[in-house]
């Protein structure tokens, strides 16, 4: 029975099916007999055109690959590109860190800060506004960057410089004990520093004065280390020790003067020779500096300061114990000591800086790269009264190119602005080369 059902149903399907395969056969065959025959013809070649466009289509679109190989190479390709894009962007901002520490190095010396080819008459090379060659790819210029810091790096950290930052160490160190045993010593002029300390101990008690100075040379040095941190270094700790050494080999040589007025001045210059040198082979001897130090830490007080009032308690004690005479020599030598340290760490070739306000800037500033051979650094500013926009122009000249400098401008502006001022040091192209001293 289940049998017979399963038939009459199958033959139900088979004939519904028949039936509408027919009705469909018959309506096409209605509608070819309403169409004209022109339409016929026309409805006939639009399926002919429409099928070749497919099959043409068909033919001309590339085979695809399976769908998981095709997002294995997109994300492969994506993946590439992230990473180029990861390493110009870093390239660039090492770049460009750099570039910024060297604009800032090259501003006093005249270079290129504001304008394009500024130092073009010295180098010979065209730069850019920030420095870089034209051309050159992010790459190349993070490649120069690297290349740049590892010469720089090599040159300071380099053994022969730390060789010569040791011999300046030891040399100014025993300028220092000279200066002590041949005129602050013998004439009591208690001139500052522990060196003074020393001197104004040995004449109310009798101690020896390089003992003296080990003795409050060493438990600074470890108070500074404990207060301050480790930076004090293996120089620092060594010229502690080295000092009152050599202060004690050199304590038999006779006196120069008795003259105290000679003493303090020579003295004070010897002195500062060797603290110069000491200062140029980045070393310290200890004492006052450390000291100072703390203070400036615990207090806020300027360094400088923190100096200046240890170094005037020393001679202040010296005026009352052993002499107020001795102690205003004392404070002639300290004054000189402190000009020489600056003349040794600078030098005497002093460099004038000017800044032309005109309204023939192209003109002055064409007259100075041609004619005076320097490079110079344009700088906008505004009018304090009247509000207007300007250029400043700034350039760094020697002493002998003052007179030749002033005339240049006359000549082109003779109502020109000019401030002319001091500088103790210029580093850079066309001025001292910056590098190790």
């Amino acid at each position: 029975m289940i049998g017979c059902r399963v038939g009459f149903w199958l033959g139900d399907g088979v004939n519904a099916l028949e039936s509408r395969s027919e009705r469909n056969k018959g309506k096409k065959q209605k509608r070819e007999r309403e169409r004209d025959p022109a339409s016929a013809a026309e409805w006939g070649k639009g399926r002919a055109s429409s099928r070749s466009s497919y099959e043409e289509g068909r033919r001309e679109r590339p085979v695809q690959q399976p769908e998981r190989l095709s997002d294995e190479r997109d994300e492969s390709r994506h993946t590439v590109e992230r990473s180029d894009r990861q390493e110009e962007a870093s390239s660039a901002q090492l770049s460009r860190t750099s570039l910024t520490r060297q604009e800032s190095n090259r501003l006093a010396a005249g270079d290129d800060y504001g304008q394009e080819d500024a130092l073009a008459p010295k180098s010979g090379r065209s730069r850019s506004r920030n420095g870089r060659h034209p051309g050159d790819s992010p790459q190349e210029d993070s490649a120069r960057t690297k290349r740049n810091r590892r010469r720089a790096k090599g040159g300071l950290d380099s053994t022969w410089h730390r060789v010569m930052e040791y011999i300046l160490l030891v040399i100014g160190s025993l300028l220092i004990a000279l200066s002590f045993n041949l005129f602050f010593y013998p004439n009591q002029l208690a001139s500052g520093g522990i060196s003074g300390i020393s001197i104004i101990i040995d004449t109310l008690f009798g101690f020896e004065p390089a003992l003296t100075q080990w003795a409050l040379n060493i438990p600074l040095f470890f108070a500074g280390t404990f207060l301050i941190g480790r930076h004090f270094g293996v120089k620092t700790a060594v010229g502690s020790v080295l000092l009152p050494l050599l202060v004690l080999l050199t304590r038999d040589m006779p006196s120069l003067t008795t003259n105290i007025l000679l003493a303090s001045i020579y003295g004070g210059i010897l002195l500062g020779i060797g603290i110069g040198l000491v200062y140029r082979g980045r070393g310290s001897t200890g004492g006052f500096s450390v000291a100072a130090q703390i203070l400036h830490k615990y207090t806020g007080i300027g360094f400088g300061l923190c100096v200046a009032l240890l170094d005037g308690m020393v001679i202040l004690t010296a005026g009352i114990f052993i002499s107020p005479e001795k102690a205003m020599y004392a404070l002639i030598g300290l004054f000189v000591t402190s000009k020489t340290i600056n003349v040794v760490q600078i030098g005497l070739s002093y460099s004038k800086v000017a800044f032309i306000i005109s309204d023939s800037v192209e003109e002055i500033r064409e007259a100075i790269l041609f004619e005076l051979d320097r490079g110079l650094t344009k700088l906008q500013a505004t009018g304090g009264y009247t509000g207007e926009d300007r250029t400043v122009l700034m350039v760094v000249v020697g002493q002998t190119e003052v007179t030749r400098l002033k005339e240049i401008v006359r000549s082109v502006d003779p109502g020109a602005f000019v401030i002319l001022s001091d500088t103790n040091e210029v580093l850079g192209e066309g001025f001292k080369l910056s590098g190790p001293s």
